[in-house]
């Protein structure tokens, strides 16, 4: 123990003070460039941070361990550099995963980042009646549109599908019973369970049928005079497969008008093309939702419908009137730059035979592998002669995830670059190119670097390549 505690005091006698370090020439260039105060916290957190380590670590993880100036002030300088710089930033998406929850799912389409642009310009008319000069109702902004596309008497959008979910149940159900089979309660990203989200919205859980078979019997079995909805809840983030059963919707909405109850059915991804048409699974359309008799249905703005983070409400009038004056609808609305992106991705639909140029989550999907093939080879043959020997380079079949919980289980075929590096590990590398300007991600698998070009936007190659060559030589 005394060896370790003079071990100890060494390494804190060894520690820079913060004079040395703030006079540290790339620190001191920092300071002078940007708020000093904010730089002198940031430097003194890292020095407070590996005091509290050398006096918290064993003597195992001490051992070895050297206090040099240049590496603290390296380590400071590199965390303050990134403090002083957009936090959300742009970057390459090589990661293979179209719909990447942790880099914000959807990227919007050009006319939806113009719409953004002009928004934020300066004051605009976001609940504001042109017509009669006085507060408007900012849900026209994409009321309209839901009504044209989809079949709906009227719609709104919130912050996202689990608050609509809430919404809905807490507008029809709060202080009542909900019907859901057991099947359906899922959850999804963060540890969301559908359970909770009833909870919190105020109404009681009534669980039919089993995990994998639920009858029309199992749902009229526990309708009471409490029960105030029927939910039907799209598994889109898993998949039972075998001995299995659920009632189509049409059943469904007839038991719903048979007892005079609301059926709501939350749709998830909520896809508004049919994707069996680009060979992909077979997904419930939101039109096809509304055909078969649904009441109100919930859907998420940024997966399948390429827009935006929001949850869509639609349906019944009366039902969606009553969500209107829900006094959590306030608290869940969207701002000027959501509604103008919305507006903008709803009216891509309006043209479906544009769709695959205009919307990039369905161009993404419908590349031909053979292009990407032909994009990640040309890639390849660019960059080889720069790399060398450094690593082996090669192009090989893959798979492209959806991501976010849409199409489960099904993967799109790709061709992706697989870098082996001869000196560094894979993961030494996928860090390098994380901290790149701009930052790149990429997937490991075994011994490799994995690069999918088909979530890397035509122009973006140049880049990649760029920093993978230095990444590799550094």
């Amino acid at each position: 123990m005394p060896e370790e505690n003079s071990l100890r005091n060494e390494m804190l006698k060894q520690m820079p003070g913060m004079p040395v370090l703030m006079n540290h020439p790339e620190i001191k260039l920092l300071r002078d460039t940007h708020p000093t105060l904010y730089i002198n916290d940031i430097v003194r957190r890292e020095l407070d941070s590996l005091r509290s380590f050398i006096l918290g670590a064993s003597e195992e993880e001490l051992a070895g361990m050297e206090i040099r100036e240049e590496d603290i002030a390296s380590r400071a300088l590199d965390v303050a550099r990134r403090a002083v710089g957009p936090s959300v930033k742009p970057v390459i998406n090589a990661a293979g995963v179209i719909l990447h929850t942790a880099l914000g799912r959807a990227p919007l389409a050009p006319a939806a980042r113009e719409a953004v642009h002009l928004a934020l310009g300066g004051y605009c008319t976001v609940a504001m009646n042109e017509e009669t000069g006085k507060r408007g109702d900012r849900h026209l902004h994409t009321e309209r549109l839901l009504a044209h596309i989809t079949g709906a008497e009227a719609g709104i959008v919130v912050n996202n599908n689990a608050a609509g979910t809430m919404l809905i149940l807490n507008t029809l159900g709060q202080g009542k019973e909900v019907v859901v089979s057991r099947g359906q309660l899922i959850e999804i990203g963060g540890a969301f369970r559908i359970p909770e989200v009833m909870e919190r919205s105020g109404c009681k859980l009534v669980e039919v049928g089993t995990t994998n078979r639920t009858h029309l019997r199992d749902y009229e079995n526990a309708i009471t005079e409490d029960t105030a909805a029927i939910l039907r809840v799209h598994t889109s983030n898993y998949r039972i497969i075998g001995f299995t059963g659920e009632v189509p919707l049409p059943e469904l909405a007839a038991l719903g008008r048979k007892y005079n109850l609301p059926v709501i059915d939350d749709l998830g991804s909520g896809a508004l093309v049919d994707l069996s048409q680009f060979g992909l699974p077979k997904e419930p359309t939101i039109q096809e939702s509304m055909r078969d008799g649904m009441d109100v249905i919930c859907f998420s703005g940024d997966k399948m419908l390429g827009g935006p983070q929001g949850g869509y409400l639609i349906g019944r009038r009366d039902i969606i009137e009553r969500v209107k004056k829900n006094p959590l609808t306030r608290a869940l609305r969207l701002d000027k730059m959501a509604y103008a992106a919305h507006e903008a991705t709803l009216k891509l639909f309006l043209e479906p035979d544009k769709l695959r140029e205009t919307h990039p989550v369905l161009k993404m999907i419908t590349e031909d592998p053979a292009a990407i093939r032909r994009r990640t080879q040309t890639l390849r043959r660019k960059i080889l002669p720069l790399v060398g020997d450094k690593a082996e380079l090669s192009v090989i079949p893959g798979e492209t995830e959806m991501g976010s919980g849409s199409l489960p289980g099904k993967g799109l075929k790709t061709y992706v670059l697989k870098v082996a590096p001869a000196k560094y590990t894979p993961d030494c590398i996928g860090e390098r190119l994380r901290k790149s300007s701009p930052p790149i991600f990429s997937r490991i698998e075994k011994d490799a670097v994995l690069l999918d070009l088909r979530t890397v936007f035509k122009g973006e190659e140049k880049i990649l390549g760029e920093k993978l060559v230095e990444a590799l030589l550094k």
